[in-house]
This record gives structure tokens, C-alpha cells and sequence, in this order.
């Protein structure tokens, strides 16, 4: 029996916000499918990877996926891997930055982190199953085409390791309380935050048909501006909105002498710098025309969150 064909990721232009929201259900409901069952043993393990990762959030990095591969015509069963491998490895993230020996949070998501909902030996070990379960998810799919697929896990590997996310969290805990100048503190978040979000565009691209040197560059342009922007906006968050509109604790950066650009710039001039990293990463999108329509309305959603 021939398979079904491949369904387009984006076949008939909803709204944004429809179109958003279906990702993130589409998203969620396959992370339901891929993380093991709470019953399966180890119960409490696999329960509490469950709570770390599926507990909402606004899954911009598996969005950011299926709207770069809007760009090469990616099928929407292979940007739904890709989605939630990176999303995996977001959520792990969070719950090691949540630990006691990290950023020491007890909010996440509007729900207790998950070592105080668990405990921190249980935390530790849902963030490790959580970066594996992402790499053995990603390697088994049937992409088409192995040497891709090979650098699909080599780019998600380097975006999470000591060149990239974690390598930017050793950087951040050894700034607590040092000044930082605008090229440090750039560096700093172009590893712990803006990596992944590189990541995400990049591998949603390689989902489908190749791009141009060219275009290819232009995408990674454009993909290290909006990282830096996801950032400078979190920076103003952090000091602007509630704990309960965040999910997390308000403040506590500032509270735990931590540089960010609100701290280095001031709250007026990092909105500025907000502005302007919102048209940097635009200008590189003018290479594809329509195809980029949804990463534009993705980084206006970025510029413009309130959460």
C-alpha cells in the first residue's frame, strides 16, 4: 500500500492567531504522544517530565519551526518532529534553570517548577530524559534523507550544548553581580536564548525543499536577530509585567543582580533596541516575498508579547 502523501504545513493561510493556535495544539497533542506514559515505570519520572513539559506555555520556538518551514514547503509530519524535539529540549532547560544551583525559581508557567512540585533529584533526571528523548525522536524519523537528517541532529546538538544554551547559562551564573558591557551581555544571550531560537528557524527550513547559499544565509540572519529580540523583550518584561501575567517570578533578575538590558540600557533605551532588532530581522526576510509572511507576523508577535 503507497503511503499517504505528505500534508503542506501551511495549506490554507488561516489568520495568525488561528493559524498559532493550531500549531501549539498540534504541537502539544504530539508531545502528549511521544513522552512516556505517567503509569509506565519509572512512574514518578515520566509523570513528572509530563508536568515539566506539557504544562502551556507559548511554544514560540516549535512555531518559529513551522513557520520557517512555510518558507521550502516542509511537510507538516516532519516539521511536527522537529517541533517538539526542540521543544523538548526547551523544557529542559527550564526545569535546570529552575534548580536551586541555578536560577533557584519556584514559579514556572504559573505552576510550581517541577522540583518543588517533585523534588530536585527527580527534576534533574526529568531534564536529562527530556535532552535524550529529543535527540531519539529527531534520529528515527524518516526525513527522506539521512545526510540531512545527520545535520539536523548535529545543528539541534551544537545549539544545545557548551557552544550554544548551556554554554550561555555558565556564562549568565558567572555574572551574577558583574558589570557587563552591550557586546558581553549580546554573547551571552546569543548562546543562552538565541541558539535554540537559530536553531528552530533552521531546522524548520530543512525540513523541505533546499534553499539558496543566499537564502539560507539571509534565514540565519534573520534567525540571531530575533533571538536577541525574544531576549531584550523578556529583559523588559522581567521589570514591566506581573508575576501573574508572566507565569514566572517578576523581577527577580534585577532582585538577583543579574545583568540584562533594562539594567545596561535603561527601560526606555532597550525598547528602542527592541524596535530596531525588530526591522534588523525583517530586512533579511525581504529575500523570500510572501513565503516569509508568517515569520513576519511571528516577530511582530515576539516585539509585541505581553507574557
Amino acid at each position: 500500500m503507497s503511503q499517504p502523501p505528505l500534508r503542506p504545513a501551511d495549506p490554507v493561510r488561516p489568520s495568525f492567531p488561528d493559524w498559532m493556535q493550531g500549531v501549539q495544539a498540534q504541537v502539544d497533542a504530539a508531545l502528549a504522544r511521544y513522552l512516556p506514559p505517567g503509569e509506565a515505570i519509572p512512574g514518578r519520572l515520566h509523570q513528572a517530565m509530563r508536568y515539566a513539559t506539557l504544562s502551556g506555555g507559548k511554544r514560540v520556538r516549535p512555531v518559529l519551526v513551522f513557520a520557517a518551514g512555510v518558507l521550502t514547503d516542509s511537510a507538516s509530519e516532519r516539521l511536527e518532529v522537529v517541533a517538539c524535539a526542540v521543544e523538548l529540549i526547551h523544557s529542559y532547560s527550564l526545569v535546570h534553570d529552575d534548580l536551586p544551583c541555578m536560577d533557584d525559581d519556584v514559579l514556572r508557567r504559573g505552576r510550581p517548577t517541577c522540583h518543588v512540585e517533585y523534588d530536585e533529584a527527580t527534576a534533574l533526571l526529568v531534564g536529562d530524559s527530556l535532552q535524550s528523548l529529543a535527540f531519539e525522536i529527531l534520529a528515527r524519523a524518516d526525513f527522506g534523507d539521512s545526510r540531512r537528517q545527520l545535520e539536523m541532529v548535529r545543528l539541534l546538538a551544537r545549539a544545545s550544548g557548551s557552544c550554544g544554551m548551556a554554554g550561555g547559562q555558565a556564562i549568565d551564573l558567572e555574572a551574577v553581580g558583574q558589570p557587563l558591557n552591550q557586546p558581553e551581555l549580546e554573547l551571552m544571550h546569543a548562546l543562552k536564548t538565541g541558539a535554540l531560537i537559530r536553531a528552530a528557524v533552521l531546522l524548520g527550513a530543512l525540513c523541505g525543499t533546499a534553499l539558496t547559499t543566499t537564502e539560507r544565509d539571509a534565514l540565519d540572519r534573520f534567525a540571531k536577530r530575533a533571538g536577541l529580540l525574544f531576549q531584550v523583550v523578556d529583559d523588559i518584561l522581567d521589570c514591566t509585567a506581573s508575576t501573574a501575567t508572566l507565569g514566572k517570578t517578576a523581577g527577580k533578575d534585577a532582585a538577583a543582580e543579574k545583568p540584562t538590558y533594562v539594567s545596561l540600557l535603561g527601560l526606555q533605551r532597550a525598547r528602542e533596541l527592541a524596535a530596531e532588532l525588530r526591522q534588523q530581522a525583517l530586512v533579511p526576510l525581504a529575500t523570500f516575498g510572501e513565503r516569509s509572511q508568517r515569520l513576519v507576523q511571528l516577530t511582530d508577535f515576539i516585539t509585541q508579547r505581553r507574557f
